[in-house]
């Protein structure tokens, strides 16, 4: 359970609490917005892996959920310290940088990621978790909101890009709730939301992936331009006469772009 500390541990705790720009650390300081984020997970018994803890402001309210196994990863050593002060016998508490984990090492079964993601790698930990999508089936995360827009907005929106598709291919996606920056210390120069992704019934696409990925990326990478300017540099076999390719990336629904996969691998290899 979680240990209240007092003023003086406080006091000689203060060295954790120092933030540092490097890591992107701004913490969240109000405890009704950690509880809703916390609430935010699906019910039922769970594995859980946290995401820099930081100060264990969701931490608290995590250990108190039932049937749940909890882990903490962790970069910041001095805040390792701290938690395993706050926590000295569970959860586990991993030292070690969330991008460099071998996360099918990390439970035996499947498991939920939350977290406060740090802005400047919020895309990395997502596409991280994409790659290990089958044993990650449900995400609560804390990002900068122009992020959550993109990655929830539907095909023919305008912030609707490469984390959209990739995203949504193999997660429902959903923009819970937007949290001011004033319950940050210190406060980020922008908004925050909270996303939270369920994973959906897609094990595999029907096309060939690693295509898929390069088409939408190469697709997005120059969104102003028709599909068959963008596309031809890097397929120059295929024939881009059709219709689909008059279009612009934004008004590709995931489906498009997986029978546009399929076109140009059946195209390359004839």
């Amino acid at each position: 359970m979680f240990h209240t500390f007092d003023t003086k541990d406080f006091d000689r705790n203060m060295v954790y609490q120092k933030q540092k720009k490097s890591l992107g650390q701004h913490f969240l300081k109000d405890h009704n917005i950690a509880r809703k984020i916390v609430r935010s997970i699906s019910p039922g018994p769970k594995n859980i892996l946290e995401v820099g803890p930081g100060k264990g402001i969701l931490t608290r309210f995590l250990v108190e959920r039932e049937g749940t196994t909890l882990k903490l990863v962790e970069i910041d050593k001095n805040y390792v310290d701290f938690l395993k002060d706050q926590y000295p016998a569970e959860p586990e508490i991993i030292h070690m940088d969330f991008l460099k984990m071998e996360l099918r090492d990390t439970f035996k079964g499947k498991f939920t990621v939350i977290g406060n993601f740090p802005y400047h790698i919020s895309s990395q930990i997502l596409f991280k978790i994409v790659e290990n999508r089958d044993k990650i089936n449900e995400i609560v995360g804390m990002i900068q909101k122009e992020v959550a827009v993109r990655i929830t907005s539907p095909h023919g929106n305008k912030h609707y890009g490469i984390m959209s598709v990739l995203l949504q291919a193999f997660y429902d996606i959903e923009l819970l709730f937007t949290v001011n920056p004033t319950v940050f210390e210190p406060p980020p120069k922008v908004r925050s939301a909270v996303i939270r992704l369920k994973r959906n019934r897609t094990d595999k696409l029907p096309c060939h992936e690693p295509l898929f990925v390069k088409v939408v990326k190469t697709s997005f990478n120059q969104r102003r331009k028709m599909l068959r300017n963008s596309l031809k540099s890097i397929f120059p076999e295929t024939d881009f006469s059709g219709t689909i390719f008059q279009k612009r990336p934004e008004q590709l629904s995931i489906d498009d772009f997986i029978n546009l996969s399929v076109f140009i691998d059946r195209n390359r290899n004839n």
